[in-house]
């Protein structure tokens, strides 16, 4: 078995809008600093760069595309894309990297759904002769901490095994019960996505991030009374975690092992009133920060009201056949942090393009932030 790198999931960030601080007390509706992803710094850079996958009517991934066949719209405006590549098949060997990452999720996922999720992926490696068509590897996300394997592989048998070997680390700890435990399991879910991301942006390519979870809890009722502290904390994590998938070139999936168990909840389809962009701090809410709202913003996809878990890999890893990169450059934003929406258009009846919803600008001649 091939070695793996291990980080924890339980260590200290700072937001540059709060300064470096111990975590005080919280009361419902706000989460301690020290679980914040740190901000990324403002660049001179202002190039975008999109990865969009075309479909058509029965879900299928669309290759033979050309740039003419794209309009892409930044806050309705129409946007000059100023560079176009197309990835299938026939192009693969001389293409960028590309990846997939399966997260095993025992912290928000329950003994028995884990052991049902483990045994879908495990049954998806080993088919085909555990011949995969893209590298592959696993993270392992814990109470303990997160493992994940390095070096991915096409080999699905290698993979399982090292599945099934780690039953004995998918174990769920007993958390605290009630608000404070589901906002401790979201700080340390969202600390292991900010350091896979700041981990895979030292990685080239695309990857693929299907994560294995009902999510966490969305922590937003009326009883639930945000402070103004906590709205920075939570528009700068939004901001942070934004353009760390983007940099990372990760596209996240959100597969619920629950299956039909889960169908018909309110989670599974309350997270939709959060998908839309958050402007500013005044207009935060804790399910900006659901599982499922990233997978939406980040131009992938939400799987949760089916038993076939291998089934639903296989759908998602359709984005993997066929896709096109594109830039554009950003137009100078009249303040740090200033959200546009995004929208892809193709000119062809019948398909449509996915791709992230939409990104937070900086002005020009900012220096950082």
């Amino acid at each position: 078995m091939r070695s793996v790198f291990r980080f924890s999931a339980t260590f200290s960030l700072s937001l540059l809008a709060l300064g470096q601080q111990s975590p005080a007390p919280t009361t419902p509706g706000q989460t301690p600093a020290a679980t914040a992803p740190a901000a990324a710094a403002s660049t001179t850079d202002h190039r975008i760069s999109l990865d969009v996958v075309v479909t058509d009517k029965a879900g299928s991934a669309v290759s033979g595309l050309t740039q003419q066949d794209f309009t892409l719209l930044d806050d309705k405006q129409p946007r000059g894309i100023t560079s176009f590549h197309a990835t299938d098949g026939t192009s693969r060997a001389t293409d960028p990297a590309l990846q997939v990452i399966f997260v095993i999720d025992a912290v928000n996922t329950g003994v028995q759904s884990v052991s049902y999720g483990r045994m879908q992926l495990s049954r998806f490696l080993r088919e085909d002769g555990g011949r995969l068509a893209v590298p592959t590897s696993l993270v392992i996300f814990t109470d303990k901490g997160t493992r994940i394997q390095p070096t991915p592989t096409r080999d699905g048998n290698e993979l399982a095994e090292s599945l099934d070997s780690n039953q004995s680390g998918l174990r769920v700890l007993n958390r605290s019960a009630g608000f404070y435990g589901a906002e401790e399991t979201r700080g340390l879910s969202l600390n292991t996505i900010d350091q896979l991301a700041r981990y895979e942006a030292t990685q080239p390519g695309r990857k693929l991030v299907l994560w294995l979870s009902p999510g966490w809890a969305l922590l937003t009722g009326p009883n639930v009374q945000l402070t103004p502290k906590s709205e920075q904390w939570l528009f700068h994590t939004i901001v942070a975690l934004s353009r760390e998938l983007r940099d990372a070139g990760i596209t996240l999936y959100s597969i619920d092992p629950l299956g039909m168990n889960d169908a018909g909840g309110l989670r599974t389809f309350y997270y939709q009133s959060f998908v839309k962009g958050v402007t500013s701090p005044k207009k935060v809410e804790n399910g900006d920060l659901a599982l499922q709202v990233l997978a939406v913003q980040s131009g992938g996809r939400v799987l949760n009201s089916g038993n076939d878990i291998a089934r639903e890999i296989a759908e998602c890893l359709e984005d993997a056949k066929a896709f096109y990169t594109l830039s554009f450059d950003s137009p100078p934003a009249d303040h740090p942090d200033e959200y546009h929406d995004l929208e892809v258009k193709v000119d062809k009846p019948g398909l449509k393009a996915r791709t992230r919803t939409g990104y937070y600008a900086e002005p020009y001649a900012s220096a950082g932030r």
